[in-house]
């Protein structure tokens, strides 16, 4: 499972619906949602 650091809760968490997305410089990330605060989750890189 991905992670990535939740801004709001201030730790690392697993990314719950993790998606895999393009950024406009062609380079992969995986976007999801925080599990404990609903917060937007982002990590740069290929899960």
């Amino acid at each position: 499972m991905a992670t990535a650091y939740c801004m709001k809760c201030r730790r690392k968490v697993e990314i719950r619906n993790p998606r895999q997305i393009t950024l406009k410089n062609g380079r992969p990330a995986t976007q999801g949602v925080c599990p404990s605060c609903g917060t937007k989750v982002f990590r740069i890189g290929k899960a």
